[in-house]
Formats: structure tokens, sequence, C-alpha cells
């Protein structure tokens, strides 16, 4: 026994240890990191090193708390100024783009594989939500800079729809297992009610959760060392909490994270670190487990249906989803485009298609495997490519800041108030003369090895070590005075602008000198109101109007969105995004729009010349007509 011990835990830490060192792979290269984590656990499995892992419950019970994990984290790391701007867009697509997926999907699947049609929209069910974890990996490890909107949008995508897919998943799961054959108006009613109930109490018990875990941190002076435990405990009773009356677990855990990452919670330096490292963990635990679960040696017997199933969802049912769900906010084209690709699928599609082996469904193996094929695929064919795509359609925008080295400390205590280190960087605005605004005086400063008060340095220097008490959500101003100017690609050179504009002058001396034909109500404006206006009430870094022969670009906004910054150029700077056909309604429109010109030209043309010929051969014609 206690040598059993002793293989199992050598083992375990082994693949652990194993993951862990092909992350560093997978920077490198830009390799879809949890494609790495899964095919290590296939190499392990019983095809592989002989590891013989077949227990579908605790693999989904395994699997559930480590998606709790994650999902508490995600909520956790979100900004509220992210979830009020990509609200409209990411619910939609969470809540209808999770059911148009399913159905689209669902029915390619009831004709290439030998499925009834409720087992067909089971497996799209399973495969109808994205893994964020994936997709904001590559993003980070290629240096993508992705406009807010697009990154906003995703990130809270990924955090939402996963519990609608959870119940989807599970209430069909329930349906078949039951052997029961319901009317459709009769299964449309009881999803409907289902899902109301589900989320309500779900939403319901997120919300006091995410509430009460804020009360107990600030009134319970907890260790430092014990308060990231204590806080991971009490999201995992939320979630355990919100299934038990029958809520959805898993939006509760999310909702719980999202109010205590927004709120004056103690130590918040201290938590997000000790989440980011338990995240990663719980992602390697999930895919090493869901591998090991896995029988490649099933796969070839659907292979092919499979393989054609997670095409039709990356160029079919996702973009098609994308675009119905997006019509209402009317967002770019390429933007809806890179939305529809980057719908990559996980962790949680496999974790879905566990269920039908819990309920003791028929097909369920075949079920679980074509969801395991489908998400090799998305990783394979997705996961390499987002980087290249956005590029491609121009999403990719310059660095605001350069390298910046600062280290926030927690005070003891319940003090809301954070000590800040700063390394002024050469090239800085502080080392350049910059004022620093007076909530925020250095109390410490170190310079040669000797620490001084403020008042006795002079000016900052590059290579000081500045110490400063500041609240502990102070404006993020000061890493834009303490970081270095960021490096400029040339071909970015002149993506701001030949020359900056004072967004607080006036909207009628731009039509004084360039005569872009501004309305009267327009010339009344300020130049940043124009803009943000032209933008539909919201502009962001690196928003971009062309008005008459000249083209304004934001090159800068505060907290609050406002305007701080605009250049201006002559001459449109940024790229020509070349969307994909397939990703694009519109896009395809307007090649069926060009088709049918070009087809009609020569049509035309034809006709325009056949009828010229008609009227030069009727006087021959009327003469012979006269001889005759």
């Amino acid at each position: 026994m206690e040598h059993a011990i002793y293989l199992v835990t050598l083992v375990g830490t082994a693949l652990v240890v194993a993951a862990a060192f092909s992350s560093l792979i997978a920077f490198r290269f830009g390799a879809p990191l949890l494609l790495l984590f899964l095919c290590i656990g296939l190499a392990s499995g019983v095809d592989g090193l002989g590891i013989e892992f077949d227990n579908a419950r605790v693999a989904y019970f395994a699997g559930s708390l480590a998606l709790a994990v994650i999902l508490f984290d995600s909520g956790f790391g979100t900004p509220l100024n992210a979830l009020r701007q990509a609200a409209g867009p990411a619910l939609s697509l969470a809540t209808s783009g999770v059911i148009l997926t399913t159905g689209l999907f669902g029915a390619a699947a009831y004709y290439l594989l030998d499925l009834s049609w409720l087992e067909s929209f089971l497996l799209g069910a399973a495969v109808a939500s994205t893994d964020a974890a994936a997709v904001f990996f590559l993003l980070r490890a290629g240096e993508i800079n992705l406009r807010e909107r697009v990154r906003a949008t995703l990130e809270v995508e990924s955090g939402t729809n996963d519990p609608i897919a959870i119940f989807l998943t599970i209430t069909l799961v329930e349906i078949i297992a039951a052997h029961a054959n319901p009317e459709t108006h009769v299964l449309v009613t009881d999803l409907i009610l289902g899902f109301l109930l589900n989320m309500g109490l779900g939403a319901v018990v997120g919300v006091l959760g995410g509430l009460g875990i804020v009360r107990l941190v600030d009134r319970l002076n907890l260790d430092h060392g014990l308060l990231p435990i204590f806080v991971l405990t009490l999201s995992l009773m939320v979630f355990a909490a919100a299934g038990a009356i029958g809520g959805s677990g898993f939006l509760a855990v999310y909702l719980a994270g999202l109010i205590a990452g927004n709120s004056d919670i103690r130590a918040v330096t201290i938590l997000k670190r000790f989440q980011d490292g338990m995240s990663w963990l719980a992602q390697i635990i999930m895919f090493l487990i869901l591998g090991l679960f896995a029988t490649p040696s099933q796969f070839p017997a659907i292979m092919v249906p499979a393989v054609l199933l997670g095409l039709f969802l990356m160029f079919v049912a996702r973009p098609v989803a994308v675009w119905l769900c997006l019509i209402p906010f009317r967002l770019p084209r390429p933007e809806i485009a890179f939305v529809s690709w980057v719908g990559l699928r996980g962790a949680v599609s496999i974790l879905l298609a566990i269920t039908p082996l819990l309920g003791g469904l028929e097909n369920g193996r075949t079920i679980f495997n074509v969801a395991f094929i489908i998400v090799l695929v998305s990783l394979v064919v997705q996961g390499w490519s987002v980087g290249p795509l956005a590029r491609r359609l121009g999403l990719i925008v310059p660095a605001r800041l350069g390298p910046l080295d600062k280290v926030e400390l927690e005070l003891p205590g319940s003090a809301h108030h954070e000590l800040l280190a700063y390394r002024v960087a050469p090239g800085s605005p502080v080392a350049r003369g910059e004022r620093i605004p007076r909530w925020a005086r250095p109390s410490l400063v170190l310079r040669d090895g000797r620490s001084m008060r403020f008042q006795d340095m002079g000016r900052l220097a590059a290579g000081d070590q500045v110490y400063i008490f500041v609240p502990d959500r102070y404006p993020r101003l000061l890493d834009k005075l303490f970081a270095s100017r960021a490096v400029v690609d040339p071909e970015d050179a002149d993506f701001f602008g030949a020359f900056a504009v004072d967004p607080a002058r006036s909207a009628a001396e731009l039509e004084a000198a360039y005569t872009p034909g501004l309305s009267e109500a327009e010339q009344k404006l300020t130049v940043g109101a124009l803009v943000t206006a032209r933008l539909g009430g919201h502009a962001e870094y690196a928003d971009r109007v062309l008005i008459g022969p000249i083209e304004l670009i934001v090159r800068d906004v505060d907290d609050k969105g406002k305007i701080t910054g605009l250049g201006l150029s002559f001459e449109p700077t940024a790229p020509v995004a070349r969307v994909p056909v397939f990703l694009s309604a519109g896009e395809i429109g307007d090649r069926v729009s060009a088709f049918i010109r070009n087809w009609r030209k020569p049509t035309e043309t034809q006709t325009a010349e056949a009828t010229a010929n008609e009227k030069a051969l009727e006087p021959t014609a009327e003469k012979i007509t006269t001889e005759g």
C-alpha cells in the first residue's frame, strides 16, 4: 500500500512537471499550450505508457473542480470597464451564440454520424463553448496587443458561455437517459424554464457569495499565507452551494470572482498571484486527466466524420452564429471575423462529453471520442493562426507602454493603501523631468546604495528605486510616468498620424483649416467630442475616424474613456484589413454582388453590340427589300 502511494505520487508529479516544462516549448514556438497538455496525457495513457484510467466519475469530478477554480480566477481578473465595454456582444454570444452553434452543429452531426437528433444536439452543446485559456495564452505568448474591445469581448464571452453549455448538455443527457421523446414545444418550454431557474439561482448565489467573500476578508484579520487559501475555499463553497440548490455553480463562481476582484478587497495583489498559480495548476491537472481518460486506439473508426465536423464548426457554425449575434451591435467586419475564428474548443468541451458516459448513454463513448477529436482539430488549426489572422485584419495596435519595473507590496492589517516600488527607466517621463502628482509623493528613494528622502534627492534619475504610498486603487497614470517609451516598429512609426491635435480645441478650427465638411452642430463640439460622437459615443486607444481629407487617430484615453491625445494624418495609415471570405457574411455578400455585376457586364455589352449591328443592317435590309 505504501509503495503504491509513492508510485502514484511519483507518476502524477512527473506528469505535472512534464506539462510545466512543455510551457517553455509553447512560449518558444507559439504552440497551443493546452494541446501539449492533452498530448502528454494521451502519451501517458493506455495506448501510450500504459497508465490505465477509465473512471468517468473521477475525471468529471476533478475536471469540474478545476474548471470552478479557473472561472473564479477569470472573473477575479476581469475589470468592470472591460465588462461594460463588451457586455452586450459578449453576453449575446454566450447565450444566443451557444444555442445557435448547438443547433447548426447538431444538424450536421445528425447526417454525418449514426446518432439520433437529441444525441446530435447533445454533441453540439458539448462543443458549443469556447476556451479562453488557450486564446489568451496565444495572445500573450505572441506579444499580440489586440484592440481592447475585441479582447474584452472574447474574455467576457469565454467566462459566461460555459454555464449555458453545461446546462444544455446535462439537460439533454437526462432527457435521453430517461428514454423520453418529448414533443418539440414541450422540450423548448422545459429548456427555457429550466434555463431561467438554473441561471437565476446561480446568479443570486454568485452575487451574494462574492459580497460575502469581500466582507469576510475585510472583517477577519487572517495571516497573508492563509488568506489566499481561505478565499479559494470560499469560492468552491459558492460553487457547491449554487449547484446543491439547482443553480449553475459555474456561473455563481464566475460572478463571485467578478465581484470580489472589482471590490476593495484586502491583499488583492497576493490573491491575484496565488490564483494565477492555482489556475495554471488546475488547467494542467484537468487536461492531463482528460488526456489519460481518452483511448486513441478508438479514434480511427470515427476520425473522418469527426474531422469534418470540426471543420464545419470552425468554418460554418461558429461564423454564422457570431454574425447573427453581433448584427445589432454594428461592429466592424474585421472584428467580427476575428471573434468568429477565435473560438477555440478546449477542456470544457471534453469535460461535457464525459456526461453521456455518466448517464449511461448507448453512444456515450462515441460522443466523447468525437468531441475529443474536434478539440484537437480546433487547437491545431486555429491555435497557430490567431496571431497571423490578427495582423492580417489590422487588429494589432502598438503597445502603450514600454518596459516597466514595478513591485506592489501589501501593507499589514486592513490598510487600504499600497506601497509601490518603481525603478526609474531611462527615457521615462519622470526621468525627463515630469512632475509626480501630489497624491503620490515618494517617501523614499534609493540611489547608488544610499536611501534618502525624496525632498533631498532633487531630480530623479534613471536607475533610482522610488517607494510611493498610494491608495490601493491608484490611477494607472503612475505606470505611464515611470515606464520607458514603447518600442515602435518601423511599420508602426506613422500609426498615430503626422502630428498631435489637442482634443480640447474647437472642431470649427478643423473645418477652417482642412474643410472636412463638418455640420454646424459638429463645429460647436471639441475635437475630442467630435471623434467620440463619430465613434458612436465610445472611444478607445487606436480608434480612427476618417473625416474628409484627414484622419483623426486616438492616441490615448483616460480611465473614464475620455480622449486625452489625438493624432492627425492626411493619408490613411492603418493597414487595410483583408477579411477571409468564410469568416464574414458581409464579405460573402460583396463577393456574390461583384460576381453578379461582372457576369452582367458581358451580357449587357453583347446586347448593346447586337442592337448596334441590327441598326447598322436596317438600311441594307430595306434596300434589298426595295430592289426585290
